[in-house]
């Protein structure tokens, strides 16, 4: 609520002050310091079901803001919020485009003995598909639960649904699907590993994230037509998030892929300019 107006914990001879989020801070530093602002998304407007009323408000009147602050970069993650920005008045020259970025060493991943033992603390054998991500509306779980129980009748090999990540907000429903909650780094790394299937359909998406990561692993990937992380990605299965028969022919689409090493490294090469190093370099140039 602060930073609206007061710069707080900014430091005083910051040449930089850059608000990770929408929330801000929007001011301090140095008296000639650079300002910008990271935007992911207009997520609020796209989906106004899966929004509180609170944070529609919140976020109409950062967006004012931001909009208003003609010395403020804007830095986007996606090409397509970019030109959304620029139809709603923000100049073109205040807006720069930033990837998004993965961890490169995949050494730290558990075991596959640990991977198994996990989820047979939660009551899964064999093959499973896996997702990553907030459990909230927007995440389209229950379509997915839908479709996956459909595929997998007649696709055993798809195995259990198993939800890796937190609770976000709202009722969702989880079914007969396997909730993990919040697992560690390197058994996150070992389910991505090891999973049949990565699914990823949210209603509408800012970027999206955990798609990369399924990939940066190697393993098969459904995602949605509104993830813009994994767009014109040949190596992704997209589906309509709208239609639960789509999603459950991605799944089985996905499943029919092959899985032999020359194919997993192809998906690991498809997001390899995601890298942390390129989003420092990226943020550089914005600040140029």
């Amino acid at each position: 609520r602060l930073w609206r107006r007061w710069p707080l914990g900014v430091a005083h001879d910051s040449n930089v002050v850059h608000a990770t989020s929408m929330a801000g801070p929007f001011g301090g530093g140095a008296k000639d310091a650079l300002h910008s602002v990271a935007m992911h998304d207009l997520l609020w407007r796209d989906e106004p079901l899966a929004a509180t009323r609170a944070g529609i408000r919140f976020h109409e009147e950062r967006l004012k803001l931001i909009i208003a602050r003609s010395d403020l970069r804007i830095l986007v993650t996606s090409p397509g919020l970019a030109e959304r920005l620029v139809d709603l008045g923000v100049d073109g020259q205040r807006v720069h485009t930033v990837r998004l970025g993965v961890d490169e060493d995949l050494s730290d991943g558990a075991t596959k003995g640990s991977v198994s033992a996990l989820l047979k603390e939660h009551g899964v054998r064999g093959p499973f598909t896996l997702y990553v991500g907030t459990r909230e509306p927007r995440k389209n779980l229950e379509a997915l639960i839908g479709a996956h129980r459909h595929a997998r009748a007649s696709n055993p090999s798809l195995g259990a649904l198993v939800l890796a990540g937190p609770s976000g907000w709202g009722s969702v429903p989880t079914s007969d699907a396997t909730v993990l909650g919040q697992v560690s780094r390197p058994l996150l790394r070992g389910l991505y590993r090891d999973a049949s299937v990565f699914a990823y359909v949210p209603l509408a998406e800012g970027w999206g994230l955990p798609p990369v990561e399924a990939l940066h692993a190697g393993t098969r990937v459904v995602a949605s037509e509104t993830t813009p992380s994994v767009s014109g990605n040949p190596e992704v299965i997209r589906v309509s998030p709208h239609d639960v028969d789509a999603i459950a022919e991605g799944l089985v689409a996905a499943l029919r892929l092959p899985d032999d090493a020359t194919s997993r490294s192809a998906r690991h090469a498809s997001v390899s300019d995601l890298t942390w190093r390129n989003v420092a370099l990226d943020h550089l140039a914005a600040w140029q």
